[in-house]
């Protein structure tokens, strides 16, 4: 990024905070702490943040509540802290829209690798869309608007997509038809490999065909295949913005 990338941190545990801050600032970028909910949203509607790392158990409103409230606006990307163990909290932070996790504790170099690769991701300077970035994509009974990043069903209703989901659907639009590991969505989403057991990707895939197929639990366009990965199964026609 052309600028020190501006990062939210969003803990009730201000030692935490302070480390965190301390230690991103350390390492060229710009970071405010924010110890709740409320005063998050406060710096939200005074600043501007290109990444907010996010801790699920807070006093008041929750990290997953915070989580599902901002990834319905389609906003800023979002990292969620969760305690160590803590799969269920994971999981649901990952389906209702954050970009990663990290759980507690955590190595603060391992957190820094985290938030450099969500913020390649969403660099403007390295387009989300990757090679469909200003193009309009049609597939089945769907058209995706890369710009806007939304989905538009044959009706015209239009459905938006957070920063994961998009990032996920672009990858597998690329390659329709390709069988693709979960190891290789995982490098190609998040620029990193999986831990043995993570679920990260079906979590993702899970949350994705929800929105694009007509029957979740019996999924046509992204199908499983035994002992592959994913593959997306239909045709692609890419047309210009």
């Amino acid at each position: 990024m052309n600028e020190m990338p501006h990062i939210l941190v969003v803990d009730d545990h201000r030692e935490i905070r302070a480390a965190v801050t301390r230690y991103l600032e350390k390492n060229g970028m710009r970071a405010t702490a924010a110890q709740d909910a409320a005063e998050m949203d406060a710096k939200l509607a005074t600043g501007h943040f290109d990444l907010i790392v996010l801790d699920v158990m807070m006093p008041g409103e929750d990290g997953l509540s915070v989580c599902r409230r901002l990834s319905g606006e389609g906003g800023i990307p979002i990292l969620m802290l969760t305690a160590l163990g803590q799969d269920t909290d994971r999981i649901v932070g990952l389906e209702i829209g954050a970009d990663d996790y990290l759980p507690k504790p955590f190595n603060p170099r391992e957190l820094l690798a985290r938030i450099k690769a969500i913020l390649r991701r969403t660099d403007h300077s390295e387009p989300l869309a990757g090679r469909l970035a200003g193009k309009t994509v049609r597939f089945a009974q769907w058209v995706l608007d890369s710009d806007r990043r939304v989905l538009i069903d044959g009706t015209g209703q239009e459905t938006a997509l957070t920063g994961a989901d998009f990032k996920l659907l672009t990858v597998l639009l690329e390659r329709a038809r390709l069988v693709l590991s979960r190891d290789q969505l995982m490098d190609l989403t998040a620029g990193r490999r999986a831990p043995p057991l993570d679920r990260t990707i079906d979590n993702q895939i899970s949350r994705l065909r929800r929105k694009i197929e007509q029957d979740p639990m019996q999924p046509r366009l992204i199908i499983t295949v035994r002992n592959g990965g994913y593959s997306l199964a239909a045709d692609v026609e890419v047309m210009d913005g």
